[in-house]
């Protein structure tokens, strides 16, 4: 067991989203007799985190060497920022979902619990990975890919479910804080969100497609765009009472405002990833772990539309949340089927394979009688 956690890295934390992203998409569809099922996948997505950070504690203690590697690996350190909204979602979910099953004092526990860490997290994230990408890493602009933008969505993930916990804080000064600091996630994450993805769409235009195996991480922009429109849903939802009466009609008039452009331009770039991901299949793309890129990113926009579906009373949003549920379906099913593919096979935990014609490492036995 130990050494087949030697090549686990973070990014397998995107699976635990996906999960919990299908289960909070179900729930936001709020489709009468399928709440039970919706738990059960939330369910599913507790079981997985759980195993996912005892198999990554065992990484850390026994590969140490690797764990750093991948801290100054440019390609992988920014999916760190996977671990915090892998909390982040998990709690979330046992907010909405996961009391029908564990009851509401522990609900809001867990949910609780979690909203810390992964917060927490996050913000370590949004700091150290941008700062390691300055001192350490050794990036141009021709390397962009929107995988650097995951430490930076993070804190929005907080800001989107956060405001679940306000009714549960004391009336006053206790709910107006958090629901404000939600907010203030929500400007820090938008605002160096948008700095990011201008090298990002930079790169996509003037350097061509991404490499095969990385074109689903396209999908990854919509993450900001969708969690950035559920959160100003959710502020209007819990903002009146909370917050003085003239505060309260703008959060309302902000979750329209700002989440009707932002859900356009979402559609728009679901359509230009789309395209990309059938080109990348036509010339050979196979199933890597950026196929999870498939569902979570989606799942923020079937929330964010579900989300305008409220605040608008348009029923065109509870359509498109629906069609984008089903999209979700489809990415969560060939994400999760070639995840238990690769494990079974092996393929998924092994090592980089050495380029053709590289001199094998040499195993020698010290004095001790370790292999090195």
């Amino acid at each position: 067991m130990v050494t087949a956690v030697r090549h686990l890295g973070p990014n397998w934390y995107a699976s635990v989203m996906g999960t919990a992203a299908l289960a909070l998409g179900g729930g936001a569809l709020g489709v009468n007799g399928s709440r039970e099922l919706f738990v059960s996948v939330w369910a599913l997505s507790l079981l997985q985190l759980v195993v996912l950070l005892a198999a990554r504690a065992l990484h850390w203690a026994h590969h140490r060497d690797q764990a750093r590697a991948h801290l100054l690996d440019p390609a992988v350190a920014p999916f760190y920022g996977c671990l915090a909204m892998a909390l982040l979602a998990v709690g979330g979910g046992a907010l909405a979902l996961g009391r029908d099953w564990i009851g509401e004092p522990a609900a809001v526990t867990l949910g609780s619990a979690l909203f810390v860490a992964g917060t927490a997290v996050g913000l370590a994230a949004a700091v150290a990975v941008p700062y390691l990408m300055a001192v350490r890493h050794r990036v141009d602009p021709g390397q962009a890919s929107p995988v650097w933008l995951l430490p930076l969505v993070a804190p929005m993930v907080s800001a989107a479910l956060g405001p679940q916990l306000v009714p549960h804080l004391p009336p006053g000064q206790a709910r107006e804080t958090l629901l404000y600091g939600c907010f203030a996630l929500f400007g820090l994450s938008l605002l160096s969100t948008l700095l990011m993805l201008g090298l990002v769409f930079g790169r996509l235009i003037a350097g061509g497609p991404l490499p095969l195996a990385l074109t689903p991480t396209a999908f990854l922009v919509l993450g900001p765009l969708g969690q950035s429109t559920t959160a100003v849903g959710a502020f209007a939802d819990l903002a009146p009472g909370v917050v003085p009466a003239p505060y309260a009609a703008g959060f309302g008039l902000l979750a329209v405002l700002y989440g009707v452009p932002v859900m356009g331009f979402a559609l728009l770039w679901l359509a230009l990833s789309a395209v990309h991901v059938a080109r990348a299949w036509r010339q050979g793309m196979r199933f890597t772990m950026t196929w999870w890129a498939f569902t979570f990113p989606v799942g923020t926009c079937v929330t964010g539309a579900a989300a305008l579906g409220r605040h608008t009373g348009l029923a065109a949003y509870h359509w498109l949340a629906a069609a984008l549920y089903a999209v979700l379906v489809a990415g969560w099913l060939a994400a999760a089927s070639g995840t238990v593919r690769g494990l079974l096979s092996g393929q998924l935990l092994a090592g980089p394979r050495p380029a053709p014609g590289a001199p094998r490492p040499v195993r020698v036995r010290t004095t001790s009688g370790a292999v090195r």
